[in-house]
């Protein structure tokens, strides 16, 4: 395990080890980050995370996955103006690497909907495991009002897990998923934001009268491409992105 502390006005991290000025000056809080890699002995398969921990007795969790790599790079810290300003906010965050190096890669071809399941599939038990162990390693957490975040991809697994594994999280926020269709539902609470660039496949998103049935919030931000919804993003459009998470956060 690898411990940093850091104490910072509402602060940004923009890579693993580069702390970079606030935007914001409202006050100072401390969020340690710690990356660690847990081991699913039942599918022998690593799980490296990283957690965002506030100086806050039971906070809510929010779960990060993230999205496509091709397997190369860590992923999993490329959401770290986000995570650091929620956890900055009392938040308690986890983003989870779905990748391993050995992985095969996405198919190109097929139909996605069939031919990337197995990788939503995988991603959600991911997931599920990550909080079963956070349970046993920080009790302290309110585990009844689970928050997952997931880009492209990461996205889909998002919105996969509350379909294959109901009753456990609260609220779901997906960044511009493309291919797994939202759960039209009213628990959890589902929201989105949408690029500007990328059209999800029909039947992904909600209709406008499904929306007004289940309560869904869909956003779309004109002014963002789907690859810069992560630390690529530019201070303004990160500002928008965390006002909306803070939003449905609330909500």
């Amino acid at each position: 395990m690898n411990r940093i502390i850091y104490v910072f006005a509402l602060g940004l991290l923009t890579s693993c080890s580069t702390l970079t000025k606030s935007i914001e000056n409202e006050s100072v809080f401390s969020v340690a980050l710690d990356t660690l890699t847990l081991l699913d002995q039942s599918r022998n398969r690593e799980i490296p995370i990283a957690i965002y921990k506030p100086q806050t007795k039971h906070p809510q969790i929010v779960l990060i996955s993230h999205g496509y790599s091709q397997n190369e790079g860590k992923p999993y810290l490329s959401y770290s103006d986000l995570a650091n300003f929620m956890a900055s906010k009392g938040y308690f965050v986890v983003s989870i690497q779905h990748e391993r190096p050995t992985d095969s890669l996405i198919p190109e071809k097929g139909i996605p909907q069939i031919v990337r399941r197995p990788f939503w599939e995988r991603g959600a038990d991911n997931i599920l495991f990550v909080i079963n162990e956070l349970k046993k390693s920080n009790p302290e957490i309110d585990f009844k009002h689970i928050t997952l975040i997931g880009h492209s991809i990461g996205g889909d697994m998002t919105a996969l897990f509350p379909q294959k594994y109901s009753g456990i999280v609260r609220k779901i926020i997906t960044f511009d998923n493309r291919r797994m269709a939202l759960p039209r539902t009213t628990n959890p609470k589902v929201y989105s934001l949408r690029s500007s660039d990328q059209p999800a496949d029909p039947g992904v998103l909600p209709t406008e009268a499904e929306q007004k049935k289940y309560g869904i919030t869909i956003i779309k931000l004109p002014n963002t491409i789907h690859s810069d919804m992560c630390d690529n993003a530019t201070d303004k459009q990160r500002k928008e992105i965390r006002d909306y998470v803070l939003t449905f956060l609330n909500d």
